[in-house]
């Protein structure tokens, strides 16, 4: 979710319009007691420049689940003012969530997409969205961040532990309390398992992360291990993503990593069955 703390701890107001068909529902959302993405300084953490993204593995590139693009979205051109950058991996996922209230319309997610991104690239001046994946209540999957979804993309969602991540946004307020919709559920899971597949990171598992930025919770140039799947609040101090997201999380693992398993039996089952034929045909 959008943060709201400087260097002197300003309060910050949002303003969230969902347009429906025919009508315009508006909420005003005081950022600060739901903090999420710090802010950033000049932009985000700096990387590696790659020339493409590598080939995803055959039983990775299986996991990959639809994802609504830019375009399809409708990211304006205009609004944009941030070059892509790279990681040379991913070995992370952060999970946030974008402070919107819920009970929207799932109709109206373009939009409120379409609102990060105004607020992100202009209001904050990071010149791009910083998330680069959000996931509604129904469960559709939404492009943020330019620069490729295939790719190690370095987002602006969690100050010091850019690089190498990839930080995945719940639309709407996740607090104590507040179930999580099962299809936003599975799609979180889908996307993890997909993304930490591609450079065959356990979601289970720890990985090590280098902070670029004392404004985390950990000092510049430190390595520091984290769980593969983690948390803003891990990282950073916030109350994002809620505390019914951050109770979620040893599902989300599991269940990527249960995704990840079946992925590569169908794979190991596919390739002997190919084997098989190709011996009886010799």
């Amino acid at each position: 979710m959008s943060d709201v703390r400087g260097a002197g701890q300003r309060g910050y107001r949002v303003r969230w319009v969902a347009a429906g068909s025919g009508a315009v529902a508006a909420a005003v959302l005081l950022a600060l007691p739901l903090a999420g993405v710090p802010p950033f300084g000049g932009g985000p953490d700096q990387g590696t420049r790659t020339p493409a993204a590598p080939p995803p593995l055959a039983w990775a590139g299986t996991l990959k689940p639809p994802i609504v693009t830019r375009a399809q979205w409708g990211a304006d051109p205009k609004l944009l003012d941030q070059k892509p950058h790279y990681a040379d991996s991913v070995r992370a996922v952060v999970i946030h969530h974008t402070g919107h209230p819920n009970g929207y319309d799932c109709a109206d997610s373009p939009a409120l997409v379409r609102e990060v991104y105004q607020a992100h690239a202009v209001n904050k001046e990071w010149g791009d969205i910083g998330y680069n994946f959000l996931v509604d209540t129904c469960g559709t999957i939404y492009e943020g961040r330019l620069g490729g979804a295939d790719r190690a993309v370095i987002g602006a969602h969690t100050v010091g532990l850019n690089t190498g991540t990839t930080g995945i946004a719940a639309i709407g307020t996740f607090t104590a309390g507040t179930p999580v919709p099962e299809p936003m559920r599975r799609s979180i899971e889908k996307l993890i398992a997909w993304k930490l597949a591609l450079t065959q990171a356990d979601p289970v598992a720890n990985t090590h992360l280098l902070s670029r930025n004392s404004d985390s919770r950990f000092a510049k140039n430190t390595t520091v291990t984290m769980p593969a799947v983690f948390g803003h609040i891990d990282a950073y101090e916030t109350n994002c993503p809620g505390d019914a997201l951050m109770q979620l999380l040893p599902t989300l693992r599991k269940g990527a990593a249960r995704l990840q398993g079946d992925a590569k039996l169908l794979a190991h089952e596919k390739d002997q069955r190919s084997r098989r034929q190709a011996d009886g045909a010799g």
